[in-house]
């Protein structure tokens, strides 16, 4: 079924999703360039497999420490204010790396150490954007919300990277002053993000208020298989930590080419969030869900044999449309069936697993490199992700067997201030 344009009207007369998606928007792009420019300097600098794989444990570690106390956090305070809070430390992170490379202090220690700080401000900044959502918008539009922030969030990521690279042949300090900038208005826009938030009766932190949402996640087996399938999957089967290897010494394409060989997942997952803006999914998503895996995994497979750039792009790009049809199901899922004072601490323990399949898959692809070269690497876990799709078939038959997305959601209505 189409979405009407009566609806789409209505997504857009909420101005605090609207803020929230454009801050998304410039704070997303200023990420990945980011990540385009520090992963290129690191592999600059060491020509290390090791060192790619480091720079995403060190981010995954402080966001695994601090995941509960996160959770906490954000159930108690305002969700804008804590992720305004968290672009403008990275403003401060993109300025102190301008400020290295410009004269030439910037090492191997600094980029690690910049890894952790970011993957500490994203313990936060993720879990909080996460819950905000639902608070903007009437839960009948929640599916189609997260649809077209998908969707304007990989334009970010199919932008950031392709400019970051080609930003950076004038120079790492270039990329790194853009994104500062871009930090900065995604901080400015979250600070006019307006809800109506009244602060739950004073409860002190105990391990029962701190644990809560992973209770609430192992309670519930089909939220705990979208979620675990989803780390697994891209846990095994993600290839990012090694796309500047792929770029420099198998496809000999430079930094221009790393930055469309990063952008291409999100091309792919673009044109998927449009369509599922506009159809959305309303039936067979547990069966569409676990098929997405497959695909995923046979997208890397492709991608880790191609030696020819354009097929590369493609498989990359198939990748990411695979994993969108992912992100929605499972996001829609576990905000709709979460209650509002608990979203914090769920969403806290859902960026745990997206982290661990995120920042630990490129330590664990940087690894196996390091072992068995970044061909055997990901192939290996495009085999990895494709066992993954059919052993969760037979652990979660609830999951597998899920038709309908939504069924009896708790998502209240935004709150006006």
């Amino acid at each position: 079924m189409s979405v009407s344009r009566a609806d789409d009207g209505a997504l857009f007369a909420h101005r605090g999703f609207v803020l929230l998606w454009f801050a998304r928007l410039a704070g997303v792009a200023a990420s990945q360039m980011l990540m385009v420019a520090v992963a290129w300097q690191m592999y600059d600098l060491t020509g290390s497999a090791w060192d790619l794989g480091l720079v995403g444990l060190l981010q995954f570690a402080p966001a695994l420490l601090l995941a509960l106390p996160a959770g906490h956090l954000i159930d108690r305070h305002h969700r804008a204010r804590i992720v305004a809070a968290c672009l403008a430390a990275q403003v401060a992170v993109a300025l102190l790396l301008w400020a290295g490379s410009g004269s030439g202090t910037t090492g191997r220690g600094l980029l690690l150490a910049v890894s952790v700080v970011l993957g500490g401000v994203r313990a936060f900044q993720m879990p909080a954007q996460q819950a905000l959502t639902p608070l903007l918008v009437p839960a009948p539009l929640l599916a189609r919300a997260l649809a077209f922030s998908s969707a304007g969030l990989q334009g970010a990521i199919i932008a950031g990277p392709a400019l970051g690279g080609l930003i950076y042949a004038a120079g790492a300090g270039a990329t790194y002053a853009v994104c500062a900038a871009l930090f900065s208005v995604a901080t400015a826009l979250c600070l006019a993000i307006r809800y109506e938030h009244t602060a739950p009766a004073a409860e002190p932190a105990s391990w029962q208020t701190l644990l809560a949402g992973v209770h609430f996640i192992f309670g519930r087996k089909v939220v705990l298989g979208a979620v675990s399938l989803d780390l697994f999957a891209v846990l095994l089967g993600g290839a990012t930590a090694l796309l500047p290897m792929y770029a420099k010494d198998i496809l000999h394409v430079g930094p221009s080419g790393l930055g469309l060989l990063r952008a291409a997942p999100a091309l792919g997952a673009l044109l998927m969030s449009v369509a599922l803006t506009r159809w959305p999914v309303r039936r067979r998503s547990g069966p569409l869900l676990l098929g997405a895996v497959a695909v995923y995994g046979l997208a890397m497979l492709v991608f880790g044999l191609s030696t020819s750039f354009v097929l590369s792009l493609g498989a990359l790009a198939l990748s990411g449309a695979a994993d969108m049809v992912s992100v929605v199901v499972r996001q829609t899922l576990v905000q709709l069936e979460t209650p509002d004072a608990m979203r914090g601490r769920v969403s806290a323990v859902n960026s745990v697993f997206i982290g661990a399949s995120n920042q630990l898959g490129e330590f664990e692809s940087g690894a196996t490199a390091a072992l068995l070269g970044p061909v055997g690497s990901v192939v290996l876990g495009g085999l990895g992700t494709l066992l993954v799709a059919g052993l969760w078939w037979r652990l979660f038959p609830a999951l597998a067997q899920r038709d309908a997305l939504v069924q009896g959601g708790t998502a209240g209505s935004p709150r006006r201030p």
